[in-house]
């Protein structure tokens, strides 16, 4: 069942050169001393009860809008918004808190606004402020506090108040990582026990952690809806070119001529719908894991030894080439390494030069799990590089479960010393 759903919405606003023009186009009838600007155009979305939906495009892109409009604070100029459920909204900062009211205060006036009565707030208060933890200051007027402060509470306020959808806008950008962190495990829980979220953010990883489908916006418009890793895989593809095109714009370097690696150490294996994206500087001819033996292995059990070797091949100049791998956990990045990282120079690269690079890891217990690496190549170093190309989860291996359990990802090694005896 579909609990939001916008059919052809657009959302028009009128932006004025200075503040006197509205009164001007007030007092001057058929006068137009106003530009109009379309946040929005043409959005047509549809969002499934119990599902998480992110929302990713850059800044301006018209996702705050979107959410305000789902949420109810704006009209659409054309279009309908349905919303069939209890809605709570953590927006911009301190967005439905009034600043002279103290934070108590605040609690019960967003509780009132979705129609539970004192006596249910004062029943899920205590929870609120536990999780909030901004301690006296709760009976402090709002505008006193800190904006990490403002967030914790709407945060607190929001997941505590039993939505049927909770929206999120980046707001948990503001917030340290401790409190980010508990977020997060609230947001898994509400998804477990079935509500609806709807998570605007920049951070990729989270998408792909959290989200079951995604809309891509640019400039108001929808660009992609779908799954939610392969439309934030694209997005962060189109933000690569863009910034290549950047690079490429500025002052061209002239580079002298690579040396090419030997024919036999080159891996040419990728799958044949992989999914990449970079510049075209380079390209990655293939990836393969093996023992550290060398023996190609599909399926491993932890601890042990693991060599990723990537080849990848220059299609023009590339001065100063990284190549890199990535590892994930069924979805989850988790560790990664390049050359720049580990000290390894690679000589520079011309059209048709090829090189091969080794990387050994030492992987600890790990749960069973689904394991993948993404290679990569780019020029440049460590904090300025472009990325020529990468290629997403090319190739995986099984992680099979150990003799003993392992919580978590992956077991850190610890040792544990008794410091009480019992009586």
């Amino acid at each position: 069942m579909d609990v939001i759903e916008l059919s052809g919405v657009s959302k028009k606003y009128h932006l004025y050169k200075a503040p006197r023009d509205r009164l001007r186009e007030f007092f001057t009838p058929g006068r137009r001393y106003h530009r109009e600007h379309w946040a929005l155009r043409e959005v047509s979305v549809k969002v499934r009860r119990g599902e998480t939906f992110c929302i990713v495009g850059e800044n301006g892109s018209g996702k705050s809008t979107l959410l305000k409009l789902m949420v109810g604070i704006l009209q659409p100029t054309v279009g309908t918004v349905e919303i069939r459920g209890r809605v709570t909204a953590l927006l911009e900062l301190g967005s439905g808190f009034n600043p002279e009211f103290t934070g108590r205060q605040n609690v019960f006036l967003n509780g009132a606004i979705l129609g539970l009565t004192d006596r249910e707030v004062t029943a899920k208060l205590d929870r609120i402020l536990e999780f909030a933890e901004i301690g006296a200051y709760v009976d402090q007027p709002v505008k006193t506090y800190s904006s990490g402060m403002v967030v914790r509470l709407a945060f607190a306020v929001s997941v505590h108040l039993e939505p049927d959808i909770l929206i999120v806008d980046e707001a948990l950008a503001v917030g340290d990582i401790y409190f980010r962190q508990r977020c997060m495990r609230k947001i898994h829980e509400l998804r477990s026990r079935g509500v609806t979220i709807v998570y605007v953010t920049h951070d990729i990883s989270d998408v792909k952690a959290l989200g079951d489908r995604a809309l891509w916006l640019a400039q108001g418009r929808v660009v992609e809806t779908g799954d939610a890793r392969e439309v934030a895989v694209r997005y962060l593809a189109e933000l690569v070119r863009k910034d290549s095109r950047q690079l490429r714009a500025e002052a061209a370097r002239s580079h002298p001529a690579g040396v090419a690696r030997r024919p036999e150490e080159v891996v040419v294996e990728l799958p044949a719908r992989a999914l990449r994206h970079g510049d075209g500087g380079a390209e990655i001819l293939g990836v393969r894991v093996s023992d550290d033996l060398g023996r190609p292995i599909e399926r491993a059990r932890t601890p042990c030894r693991l060599v990723v070797r990537v080849s990848a091949k220059a299609t023009g100049d590339v001065g100063l080439p990284i190549v890199g791998v990535q590892l994930r956990a069924d979805d989850v990045d988790f560790a990664g390494t390049n050359t720049a990282r580990e000290d390894v120079r690679i000589e520079r690269m011309r059209a048709g030069d090829i090189c091969t690079v080794d990387f050994r890891f030492q992987l600890p217990e790990m749960a069973a799990s689904r394991l993948t690496a993404t290679p990569a190549i780019a020029d440049g170093t460590l904090l300025d590089f472009r990325l020529c190309d990468m290629v997403e989860d090319a190739v995986e291996i099984r992680i099979r479960p150990g003799v003993a359990p392992v919580f978590g990802y992956m077991r850190i090694p610890c040792v544990a010393v008794s410091v009480t005896r019992p009586h």
